[in-house]
This record gives C-alpha cells, structure tokens and sequence, in this order.
C-alpha cells in the first residue's frame, strides 16, 4: 500500500518521531474515572499493541486519541497534529476501526468504501480501483455488491477495515480487529497489516488474545484502572515470561477459584 505524504508541522514539545503521543489523558463518565492521566508514546512504523482487561480504558482511550470522544484533560497529537486542535487534518492521517463497529450497512461493500473514500477527498477513479483492491485483499470480491446488513460479522469487520484504509492513512488504530473474525481471515489481515507497517505505516492494535499481540506487535502497552501500568517493546514488557504470565501478574493475578468446589465431581 502506498502512503501518501502530508505536510504537518510537529506540535511544540512532542516527539518528531512518534507516530501518536498522549499526556495525561483523562475522562470521566458520572463521575467514575474510566482513564486517569494516561500519557504514551506510540514510535512510527511500529506495531503497538494495547492489552488490558475488560473496562480498563482502552476503548476510552483509543476514543480520545482518534478524536471520537472529547478528553477532560490531556493531549492526543498525531505525528505533529493536535488531534483535538486542528481534528481535520489529523483525521487525514488516521484509519480508525472502533469498537462496537457502526456502518451504513444499507450500503453494499463496494459502496461503503467508495463512500469512504469520497469522504477523504479521493477522485471517482482513484476511489475505484482502491475499492477493487480491498474487496479482492479481504477476499469479499463475490460479496462487494450485497449489502452490509446482510454481511456474517467477520466480514462486517473486514468490510469496515477495508474502508478504514481507503485514503491510504499514516496511522491505523484497530480497536479489537480479529473479533469474530475465522482464523483464515485473521492470517489474511495480520499479513495487509505486516505489509502496511514494512511501507512506513504504524499500526495501534487493541486485543484481548496476549499471544496473538506477542507475535504480531513489536511494542505493547498494559492498561488497567485507566492506567498505564507498564509501555515498552513486547521483550521488555514481559520481561523473560511470556506476555500472558506477565499481563496477568501486572493486572492482579487469578481470582480465587475455592468457592466453586461443588464443580468438582
């Protein structure tokens, strides 16, 4: 995939060779704290994984660095672009796949990427021949004129990453990708997505599956209770064990188990 090259001014006091830096990100939700002061750097051209247990702020945290959702306090900047300063332009840079995924799935697939794709400003014809790329690359060619609606939920979640990835963006956040996803089409991504980060891309992926994030991501960042509890690359981050001894030491251990004795046949 080839990507094309903005012109952006690096925001003052932020790293020029990161990809996403965040300061002291904080969000709120009825007054309980979902993310409190979470502050990361994201390096270019890497593979970054986001791991951490169910309501530990990633979705939030994802939200405010791609602009969805408005930060209490904090900064989110996109290789030198004040995501919430000048939203535009940043979003120019980005590919997002949310959570909890919302289309216009009344559209078909080849529709909704070239919907996609006039949204980012691309011309009829580039739009076009990108949008026969992706259906054949995430193997939905046979599908591209049956609508969203009708579409199984992996192939609602590749159709939805296709169109993420129409404007050819710098910066690619997944938010849990290979949810309900079939195992062929998981090897299938992982390789675009290889390719996407070889070319000069940076990939920001969410997942729940720790072996999956071991071999896929070259750096990984541990969130629990809306914090960062530790940020590196995978090697230092699981620290001689494998990253979901690791993970499962830094987020708290095991739960007991003992009161489940009448299970024991």
């Amino acid at each position: 995939m080839t990507l094309p090259s903005y012109p952006v001014a690096p925001a003052s006091g932020y790293p020029t060779d990161s990809a996403l830096s965040l300061r002291g990100l904080v969000k709120s939700f009825g007054g309980k704290t979902a993310v409190n002061g979470i502050s990361l750097e994201v390096p270019t051209g890497s593979f970054f994984g986001l791991v951490g247990p169910n309501g530990a702020g990633k979705t939030t945290t994802l939200s405010m660095a791609t602009g969805l959702l408005r930060p209490d306090d904090g900064t989110a900047v996109v290789l030198g672009v004040d995501v919430w300063k000048d939203p535009l332009a940043a979003k120019r840079l980005t590919g997002v796949l949310p959570d909890g995924v919302r289309l216009f799935d009344r559209l078909s697939g080849e529709q909704l990427i070239t919907y996609a794709g006039l949204l980012h400003g691309l011309d009829r014809q580039t739009v076009a021949g990108r949008a026969r790329d992706l259906l054949e690359a995430f193997d939905l060619t046979a599908d591209a004129r049956s609508l969203v609606v009708d579409y199984s939920a992996g192939m609602t979640k590749k159709i939805a990453l296709a169109a993420a990835l129409v404007h050819a963006p710098r910066l690619l956040v997944l938010d849990e990708p290979f949810e309900s996803v079939d195992p062929v089409s998981a090897a299938n991504i992982r390789g675009i997505l290889a390719d996407y980060v070889r070319s000069g891309g940076t990939v920001i992926v969410s997942s729940h599956v720790m072996d999956l994030v071991q071999r896929m991501c070259d750096h990984v960042a541990v969130v629990a209770q809306g914090r960062i509890l530790a940020s590196g690359t995978v090697d230092e981050v699981r620290a001689g064990s494998t990253l979901e001894d690791r993970f499962v030491e830094l987020v708290g251990g095991h739960g007991p188990t003992e009161g489940l004795s009448w299970l024991h046949t």
